[in-house]
């Protein structure tokens, strides 16, 4: 498996879906299913009916994995940049096509 462009606790923005243009937080990636889960976007709503456990019922929200395509690194700027990795002092490092700052 190639390195990852996209980890956990980068700033992403949406490209595509009803949460497009909007920014968040990868709260936790699927390599796998390539996948991930960001915070606060694609919510999606489970209706609950009352039980013993929770007597009220009531309707849960959670945030529902994106495809890792649909999703790109906000730069500085906060506009969406694409990721090269370059060796840096022998290290190998991400770094913004736009700004050349490393990540």
């Amino acid at each position: 498996m190639s390195a990852a462009r996209i980890k956990k606790g980068d700033k992403v923005v949406i490209l595509a879906g009803k949460d497009k243009g909007r920014t968040g937080t990868v709260l936790q990636m699927f390599p796998k299913e390539e996948k991930v889960l960001v915070e606060g976007v694609n919510v999606h709503a489970k209706h609950r009916k009352p039980d013993q456990a929770n007597p009220q019922g009531g309707i849960d929200r959670k945030p529902a994995p994106l495809h890792i395509s649909n999703v790109a690194i906000a730069g500085a700027d906060g506009k969406p940049t694409r990721v090269r990795f370059e060796d840096r002092d022998g290290k190998k490092v991400r770094v913004a096509v736009k700004s050349g700052e490393t990540l």
